[in-house]
């Protein structure tokens, strides 16, 4: 299976916004391999996948997306991704933010190896990092290291809830086999500044575990994000925005993706926009 550079798929005329990626100047290494593909991710940047296995997707989008704000608010130039996988909320973060210093934490070397290939390619080794070490251990960051702003999008599913696929990577992004959404708010509690803002991702069916994981950790939930990927369907994921602060306020709202006529929704062409994606043609 040869490697893939994906073209892009861009309205005539459009041209990117954000910063310019350095590219592969030529560097073998920071070409796809056989069984990866080259894909756009935001602007101009782009990202190293398995062609087939665990991919990014829209939970890293809408994370990215909802975060973005906070980071804003709070002039957050320090940001940590939990789990960080391939790189891709890490990546997305550093794109909106450009002089934002982004650190990641990943378990699967081999994803921490990919996702630093990625961060190579759009020339940002110089404030973006993957440390390879898992997010339960606090040992993983020097002691007192702190964030203003920390993202995660935890596995859906405990182990043992369903069968786990055999692609690349697949089950260990799906299934709790480091932790769920306890220790995710666990490890951000751990590593967030006093006004801090932990946003994380996690599947619908996890309402009450959310709500339970921010109680444990001492983190109270500010605002709450229902996701829905076309009209009159269920809520698919959830976003929320914990923080350790005493805050009595919280917001709660719904994003919908797609309209009855699997049309993008008029906010969530807004939210691509935003974060570098190219209008509809």
């Amino acid at each position: 299976m040869a490697g893939i550079i994906r073209t892009a798929r861009r309205p005539p005329g459009w041209i990117a916004p954000g910063p310019r990626p350095r590219g592969a100047e030529g560097r073998p290494e920071l070409q796809p391999a056989d069984d990866e593909d080259l894909c756009f991710l935001t602007g101009e940047w782009r990202l190293f996948q398995k062609q087939r296995g665990h991919r990014w997707s829209l939970d890293d989008l809408v994370t990215a997306a909802i975060a973005a704000p906070h980071a804003q608010a709070l002039s957050a130039h320090r940001l940590l991704d939990l789990g960080c996988g391939l790189g891709s909320v890490l990546l997305m973060m550093a794109w909106r933010f450009p002089e934002a210093d982004v650190t990641g934490i990943e378990a699967q070397a081999d994803r921490a190896a990919m996702g630093r290939k990625s961060i190579a390619w759009n020339g940002v080794e110089s404030r973006c990092r993957i440390i390879d070490g898992d997010l339960r251990d606090p040992a993983t960051l020097p002691e007192g290291t702190r964030f203003p702003l920390i993202t995660g999008t935890p596995p859906y599913f405990p182990q043992g809830s369903g069968p786990e696929s055999e692609k690349t990577h697949a089950a260990a992004c799906r299934f709790e086999t480091r932790g769920g959404i306890e220790d995710y708010a666990l490890a951000a509690a751990r590593w967030l500044t006093p006004e801090g803002r932990f946003v994380v991702c996690t599947a619908a069916l996890e309402a009450d575990r959310v709500v339970s994981a921010a109680r444990e950790a001492k983190l109270q939930i500010v605002e709450h994000v229902d996701v829905v990927p076309r009209e009159g369907k269920d809520v698919l994921v959830m976003i929320d925005v914990m923080t350790p602060s005493l805050d009595s306020a919280r917001e709660a709202r719904r994003l919908t993706v797609r309209d009855a006529a699997s049309q993008w929704t008029k906010e969530f062409q807004a939210l691509r926009e935003a974060m570098g994606f190219p209008p509809l043609r």
